[in-house]
């Protein structure tokens, strides 16, 4: 298989279609108890006899830039106007501060569901079929090294390594959703009740009007982690002024939820030797892109092959029908009968990084 490296045009790809929208509306952004929702789906599944179901600058890098469209959120951000787009520093609710990320073990707990629940639970929510349950967390995490053709003038192996596939024989994928313009509750009901892992890359500009939201994002055992506090062209700035994005993020992030960051990632894709050094200065040890992007219709990759593979990383965005033509729901059907279809399933990067 060819090597795709960042700095080449055109590495990313586009294939066809790879799931009709199913024209789902919001939900109603209440998050039901997980254990209230299985016992009326478990009765449902015994009712109707439902099926089983399956398993100062150097080398800049560049990738396509993507940007994201805030969605009305009236639950959870009661100060939200549908239809609106603030711009950068738009003023909003303080939210609440997040309690730390709970324990990971909500990662397994599908895998002591029933098939023929865990079947009711996919069709709930309109999935093509039911997702595979991800193996246990290593007991060792693998080293990560900077992908060729990604690294930066001068660096060595003592800079965050920058990489777009995690180095696993394990048969998962790790999706990311990044910005946050998007606060959609039918989301955060959804991938809890489908016990589907993500990991969200927040930049402040988008997620300032309602931290509350993702501070319940990670009650719900969601990464959350960097990705500057106005999502610039980072390799255009000076190095205080990419000091000033990447570790005023970091501290942002650890008073509003509780934790410090290890992962970040560039907007766009975009760094140079001064990124990697200040995000390392300020509590940074790993830099990880992507080898696939989601959309609520389509795929884009990164390989010739245009494919998954064990470790890859999925790229997608907090974005809704403002910006998509589907909602954050559709996206996680269209992606999730990718992996699925493929033969993987999809794990919590902060398990394996």
């Amino acid at each position: 298989m060819q090597l795709v490296r960042q700095n080449e045009k055109n590495a990313v790809k586009r294939c066809g279609s790879v799931a009709p929208r199913s024209g789902r509306g919001r939900g109603s952004g209440a998050h039901r108890p997980v254990c209230a929702v299985l016992a009326a789906l478990l009765v449902t599944a015994v009712g109707s006899g439902c099926a089983s179901g399956g398993q100062p600058g150097d080398i800049e890098h560049r990738d396509r830039p993507l940007a994201g469209n805030p969605g009305p959120n009236p639950e959870l951000n009661p100060a939200a106007t549908p239809g609106t787009n603030p711009a950068a520093g738009h003023p909003g609710g303080p939210g609440r501060r997040a309690g730390r990320d709970r324990a990971p073990v909500g990662a397994h707990e599908n895998a002591q569901l029933s098939p023929a629940v865990r079947a009711t639970l996919a069709k709930k929510w309109g999935l093509a079929e039911t997702p595979l349950i991800a193996p246990r967390p290593p007991a060792v995490k693998p080293r990560l090294t900077t992908r060729e053709g990604f690294e930066v003038k001068g660096g060595n192996d003592s800079l965050p390594p920058v990489f777009t596939t995690v180095p696993t024989k394990d048969r998962v994928v790790f999706l990311t959703m990044d910005d946050g313009s998007e606060k959609d509750p039918e989301l955060l009901q959804m991938m809890d009740e489908l016990d589907i892992p993500y990991s969200a890359f927040l930049s402040d500009y988008e997620v300032s009007d309602n931290y509350g939201y993702f501070g319940e994002a990670q009650r719900l055992g969601v990464g959350i982690n960097n990705h500057t506090l106005n999502h610039p062209y980072l390799p255009g700035l000076s190095y205080a002024e990419q000091e000033r994005e990447i570790c005023g993020e970091q501290e942002i992030i650890e008073k509003r939820f509780g934790k410090r960051p290890a992962l970040f990632r560039p907007p766009y894709g975009n760094y140079n030797g001064d990124t990697l050094r200040i995000a390392k200065s300020c509590g940074i040890k790993a830099v990880p892109l992507w080898n696939a992007e989601a959309f609520p219709d389509h795929m884009e990759w990164r390989e010739e092959d245009e494919d998954l593979h064990p470790g890859d990383i999925i790229l997608t965005h907090f974005r809704g029908r403002a910006e998509w033509d589907g909602s954050m729901a559709d996206l996680v059907r269209a992606v999730m009968k990718t992996v699925t279809d493929r033969g993987y399933a999809v794990a919590r990067l902060e398990d394996y990084v």
